[in-house]
């Protein structure tokens, strides 16, 4: 039997006919649940205790798109460095690995503290009104101590990596911290979001042991402000390009959001250029995909790369822009969760393909 006394083989059919039972208000709600709305259940969630479920639906882990924008840059990073190091496939799935269990904590941990600050707005949005905090299911003081718990989780992967690497998650920790009161601050919002989320890049090459910067706090501890700031080109490209990809598809999430926005007071780019969004997210994309080509050229990559880096990113992102309708918050939510998947596939691929037919490091 099932939880409510229905028969496990019927259940399906009594669902579908609930759904269709469904008044157009109690449709709307079940949309916008899908969209992070914060009280989607269905799937393997669905199958979790009662209990678990909100505490699933505050970390974003269904779906699960929300770890996967966090683990991409990781990705990018342990790849770059791989190539620019030209280290072993060993070195590379335990990075691989550490980024992720990582990422997973500090996902959870990121999402917490930004529903816990959000909170007062998320309950002023049609969307996210129903997510845990503010209808009721999770208290405050519990999603705190649940944000907390994850970021020491993420904090805990800082001691699997190389020594000296725990020093540059700082910048992470402190954006992260800051994004949620961003959107009370400015319309550039997105761009905040594209730096915490493309810091992925610099740990995933810490995890590689390849310092992406140096200088200054960076440094060797020898000479905190002596010592002269040096970047890798090729990891600066591409941390700055991922910016660029997280401000084009947060843009379009953002659209979902508009009118409630606009009434609440939430700043973002789609807030301040509105029905000129398009032409904005066709000027950044051309310098993605150039900064893109430009790692590529820094690091003598093979053709591959481009075509699958460069183009898949320009061809995926180019379809995002020119057939998602801004003012239908279904198609926002569609060309965000599909679309992002899709250029961060492109990226990673370009990168592990060339990774595939690098030379390996002689260590004779």
């Amino acid at each position: 039997m099932a939880g409510n006394g229905i028969p496990v083989h019927v259940k399906p059919a009594v669902d579908k006919l609930a759904a269709e039972a469904l008044t157009p208000a109690a449709y709307e709600d079940a949309a916008l649940a899908r969209q992070y709305g914060g009280n989607h259940a269905g799937g393997w969630v669905g199958r979790l205790p009662a209990s678990w479920v909100p505490y699933v639906q505050l970390a974003r882990l269904s779906p699960p798109a929300a770890l996967f924008l966090i683990y991409f840059p990781h990705f990018f990073g342990i790849i770059l460095a791989a190539l620019i190091q030209r280290s072993p496939a060993s070195e590379v799935l335990r990075a691989g690995l550490v980024m992720l269990g990582g990422s997973f904590f500090f996902s959870n941990a990121a999402h917490g503290w930004n529903d816990l600050v959000d909170a007062p707005i998320d309950q002023a949005v049609a969307r996210t009104s129903k997510r845990p905090i503010p209808r009721g299911a999770i208290t405050p003081r519990a999603a705190l101590v649940f944000t907390v718990s994850q970021g020491v989780g993420a904090a805990l992967f800082l001691l699997l990596m190389p020594s000296g690497s725990a020093v540059y998650a700082v910048p992470n920790i402190l954006g992260t911290i800051y994004y949620p009161y961003a959107k009370r601050h400015t319309n550039l919002v997105q761009l905040v979001l594209g730096w915490c989320l493309a810091w992925g890049i610099v740990m995933g090459s810490c995890a590689m042991g390849l310092k992406p910067f140096t200088g200054g706090p960076f440094g060797d501890g020898s000479s905190f402000l002596g010592e002269r700031l040096w970047v890798q080109p090729s990891v600066a490209c591409v941390f700055f390009a991922c910016i660029l990809w997280t401000t084009i598809y947060d843009t379009i999430y953002a659209h979902q959001d508009l009118k409630d926005d606009l009434k609440v007071g939430v700043k973002s780019i789609a807030v301040l250029l509105r029905d000129q969004t398009k032409l904005f997210l066709w000027l950044v994309l051309g310098c993605m995909v150039g900064l893109l080509s430009a790692a590529g050229l820094l690091e003598q990559m093979g053709w591959q790369y481009y075509v699958i880096a460069a183009g898949g990113s320009a061809l995926s992102l180019g379809a995002m822009i020119a057939n998602v309708e801004l003012k239908d918050s279904a198609s926002c939510w569609w060309w965000f969760r599909y679309g992002f998947w899709l250029a961060g596939s492109a990226i990673a691929g370009g990168l592990f393909s060339e990774y595939l037919l690098m030379t390996p490091r002689s260590y004779a």
